[in-house]
């Protein structure tokens, strides 16, 4: 069964714009609909609006000391369609249940993830650093799950944070969460160190320190910490510094192993790396080469060596 990813119906092709049209990515709708199962969604016309159909934004009103964001019709702010996406966003709930990631369109008072616009009352606009309705409240019902719109896929960095935190939040969900025990979490810690440590090293520190600390009594807010801490790690991108440090590290497990002129091959080509005269994929090509000269369980189950799908294509 593929890893399921929802995606704004817009981004895999479908003319569902409010203009008739659709952004479209190649990347997407071809590479990444063959290796995970792709769920289109559109929150707007899934909540009745037509197609093609008005321009709506984002409002921000206050009412004594509370303020509300509401999704309005663009030309006339009293036409307010903040309750439809309401009804619409608690029709798609229970399916956002078995999604490990999403792909929103940017720009989208709706589903765009970050510096979306936002107008005063009477339809000024108040600032850029809204977020749509509908992954706001997607946010806020699963603050874990990955989500990344469709332009900065474009960033490699990006694209990868992006599937190594599909492929942990898959993992921790199926693995950790729906079998809750001590045992699954040191499991599953022991097999995601080295990802983690690649990422942000005081929060490896920290999680470790958490799962020595775990006991089956207060699992359950042991379990929300560590994927909290987890998924914030995995969110940023790595520099070719960390990388090395970790395929440094993944190295002296073969130092018993290797002859003298393997040893300098495999430390010139984590070097190289380092300088940015090869990619990624060259050290741990011939890191994964030793390992099948010299096996090693704990470190054939490390998700570091294949953090995401290889037909992705993303060490290259």
């Amino acid at each position: 069964m593929k890893i399921k990813i929802g995606v704004s119906s817009c981004v895999l092709g479908q003319s569902v714009r409010y203009d008739g049209g659709h952004k479209k990515s190649g990347f997407v709708a071809k590479k990444v609909a063959d290796i995970f199962e792709l769920v289109p969604i559109c929150p707007e016309v899934g909540m009745g609006m037509p197609v093609p159909r008005p321009t709506i934004h984002l409002r921000e009103f206050q009412q004594s000391d509370n303020i509300s964001i509401r999704l309005v019709d663009s030309k006339d702010g009293s036409i307010d369609h903040s309750e439809a996406m309401e009804n619409f966003y608690q029709s798609v709930h229970s399916r956002l249940k078995a999604m490990d990631g999403y792909i929103v369109a940017a720009k989208s008072p709706s589903c765009g993830m970050e510096r979306i616009k936002v107008y005063t009352e009477q339809g000024d606009l108040l600032h850029r650093k809204g977020m749509g309705l509908y992954v706001a409240k997607m946010k806020a019902h699963f603050p874990n799950l990955p989500i990344e719109e469709d332009g900065r896929l474009n960033d490699q960095g990006l694209r990868e944070s992006f599937f190594v935190r599909v492929m942990a939040h898959h993992e921790f969900r199926t693995q950790v969460l729906e079998q809750p025990s001590v045992r699954s979490l040191v499991a599953f810690h022991s097999r995601y160190k080295f990802l983690i440590l690649a990422y942000k090293e005081d929060i490896y520190r920290q999680l470790g320190r958490i799962v020595a600390q775990a006991s089956q009594g207060e699992l359950a807010s042991t379990l929300s910490e560590y994927q909290s801490l987890m998924m914030a790690a995995l969110s940023r991108t790595v520099s070719r510094k960390k990388h090395t440090n970790v395929l440094m590290h993944l190295q002296g497990f073969f130092k018993k192993h290797l002859e003298q002129e393997e040893k300098r091959e495999l430390s010139q080509a984590i070097e190289h790396f380092r300088l940015g005269y090869v990619p990624l994929l060259a050290p741990l090509t011939l890191l994964r080469h030793h390992l099948k000269r010299f096996p090693n369980p704990y470190l054939e189950q490390q998700a570091y060596l294949q953090p995401f799908p290889i037909e992705l294509g993303l060490h290259a």
